[in-house]
């Protein structure tokens, strides 16, 4: 099948040099692939020269005058920023231009705009935003990362269905594993709306495994693990923090002498090994769920290979039905709430 990406081609820290260049890659290695660049031409057109590439049918420029800056208040690109390159690409989305939009740029702007553009599915609240973190078998999803500090049990039960889709669209599962994030596995733990969800989770038709501990993300105890957006986020952060804590450690241990150094030497290959799976590059690229089409956030300082693993994760999601496996089992919880 044909798949449209619109990428925000400005979005993120370094904007065109990166993402033209990942464009041009998944061009190259997908053929399923076409692919709008949107934002400024002459930027746009400048990057294509120098990576010494042009349009054609598979790549195409939609410009777009302005810019979603990193420090731009979401409100503010919302309502004076309707002409900027992340908006148009959501546009081409809900135009049905576009089967995905994936942008490097500030999260709260695209966040916003993609609620105010797209709207969200039946039966859900709340988009949230998931992602998929390193485990020791595989991967694993988790969700709220960020975009919802306060939630409420049924957020929380809705957070697990879409989780749940994403995760067996992706992975292939016909039935994957749910837990929910909590200071320890017995039922009574947690707060009263933790609680409420476990039940709410428990009632469901979903796998639900039961409460999960912090350490239980990298066991990969869990297909999906279930949170708040703040919870989800202080521990992401955590998480990028002591990975690149063990990489300063390792370097500094291995330079610390001759000797030390020699032994780094021989150890290359098992360090570069080791570095390659614990590369983040590799996990770049958080789904906004829960709206009426896919939108996809890659880092903002993400790089073009990053930024190609944002794309990637955009393409699966349509190529897989994610969209549509989410929004039947909405509405499934929706009738059966009728019905109580």
């Amino acid at each position: 099948m044909d798949i449209t990406v619109a990428i925000d081609a400005m979005g993120g820290d370094h904007g065109a040099h990166v993402t033209v260049p990942a464009a041009l890659e998944i061009l190259r290695r997908d053929t399923d692939v076409n692919i709008v660049l949107v934002g400024l031409t002459e930027a746009i057109e400048f990057e294509l020269r120098a990576c010494r590439a042009e349009v054609g049918p598979r790549l195409r420029i939609h410009h777009a005058s302005e810019v979603v800056t990193m420090d731009d208040p979401p409100a503010q690109a919302l309502r004076s920023k309707k002409d900027s390159s992340m908006r148009v690409a959501i546009n081409l989305v809900k135009s049905g231009e576009a089967n995905a939009c994936v942008s490097a740029g500030n999260t709260g702007a695209l966040m916003a705009i993609s609620r105010f553009v797209l709207k969200t599915l039946p039966g859900i609240d709340r988009p949230a935003i998931a992602s998929m973190l390193p485990s020791l078998k595989g991967h694993v999803h988790v969700l709220d990362l960020g975009a919802n500090v306060d939630c409420t049990a049924e957020h929380l039960l809705q957070f697990g269905i879409m989780g749940a889709m994403l995760a067996s669209a992706l992975e292939h599962k016909e039935n994957p594993s749910v837990g929910l994030l909590n200071i320890g596995e017995e039922d009574i733990k947690g707060n009263d709306v933790v609680k409420q969800a476990g039940e709410l989770l428990r009632n469901s038709h979903l796998n639900f495994y039961g409460n999960v501990e912090g350490d239980d993300i990298y066991k990969g105890t869990t297909d999906v693990v279930v949170c708040d957006g703040f919870v989800g986020n202080v521990a992401l952060k955590t998480s990028e923090g002591l990975a690149q804590m063990m990489g300063i450690f390792l370097r500094q241990e291995f330079r610390r002498n001759l000797f030390t150094k020699f032994l780094g030497l021989l150890a290359l290959p098992v360090l570069s090994a080791f570095k390659k799976r614990m590369d983040h590059r590799r996990y770049n690229g958080a789904s906004l769920l829960g709206l009426r089409g896919i939108v996809v956030k890659s880092h903002g300082s993400a790089d073009s290979f990053a930024f190609q693993f944002a794309i990637e994760a955009a393409v699966e999601e349509v190529r897989n039905g994610v969209l549509r496996r989410i929004t039947e089992q909405t509405s499934l919880l929706h009738q059966e709430q009728g019905a109580v």
